[in-house]
């Protein structure tokens, strides 16, 4: 599907906010917190995933933030406002919601941009959800003035310049907190995991990055081992439960 680019602009260091709008308007897109979309980037053989921040239905409009990290992202960040991208959207299974009275959603750097979307459909729902975002630096801090109108939010700095010294995992223990929903870089959701092993089945869903080829399961590269055998991240993912979850 061809997606139009509204802006582009850097909202943090390294970390880019890309607004895109549908060229042609398609009433059958549907997307769900944690997914993804697969682009298509110019001089790049493969698609570069990235997940999903935020999705207007009403106006077709996308928005995705992603950070400067190779050669596909660097290229992405040079794009002008009127460059049309091909996109393969609503790739992934996404969270699924729980009923839950407060739910906590924990963010490590650039695994922030999903929970937005997601925040947005608990609030929606009449949930009252907290924020965690994780960061290295107030430099590399972004969007949570945006999580600030839908719920609270707690950030915590690995270096202490911006609020809470520490990790996210270090905000945890003074929640009270009946869910958890998690992105970030897989040690912050292993040690995460330690700590959610008391919720019920299904309360405790973490999103899972890997390498990937195709981006709709066909090339079988990033499967993983779980509790029910392999699963490919990017189809059957990238949201594992942590039932599922083996760390091997």
């Amino acid at each position: 599907m061809i997606f139009v680019i509204n802006e582009n602009r850097p909202v943090a260091k390294e970390v880019f906010r890309m607004v895109l709008r549908a060229a042609i308007a398609n009433e059958e897109v549907r997307l769900r917190p944690g997914q993804f979309v697969n682009i298509a980037v110019e001089g790049c053989y493969l698609r570069r995933p990235i997940s999903v921040c935020d999705w207007d239905a009403r106006t077709q409009t996308l928005t995705l933030l992603y950070k400067t990290v190779g050669t596909g992202t660097r290229a992405l960040a040079r794009c002008v406002p009127g460059t049309s991208l091909d996109l393969l959207t609503g790739l992934g299974n996404g969270y699924t919601p729980v009923e839950a009275r407060r739910p906590a959603l924990l963010g490590g750097g650039v695994g922030t941009p999903p929970l937005y979307f997601l925040a947005k459909e608990l609030a929606g729902a009449g949930q009252k959800p907290v924020a965690v975002l994780g960061f290295n630096t107030k430099d590399e801090m972004f969007y949570h003035e945006e999580f600030a109108t839908l719920c609270d939010v707690i950030v915590t700095t690995a270096d202490g310049s911006y609020g809470q010294k520490g990790f996210v995992t270090d905000a945890l223990p003074g929640l009270a907190y009946d869910a958890l929903y998690v992105c970030g870089p897989e040690p912050m959701l292993q040690a995460v995991f330690a700590q959610a092993r008391a919720l019920p089945a299904g309360h405790a869903q973490f999103s899972f990055e890997r390498r990937m080829g195709c981006g709709f399961g066909a090339c079988m590269v990033c499967s993983c081992k779980t509790t029910a055998g392999y699963k490919r991240i990017c189809k059957d993912g990238p949201i594992l439960t942590k039932e599922e979850i083996l760390w091997t």
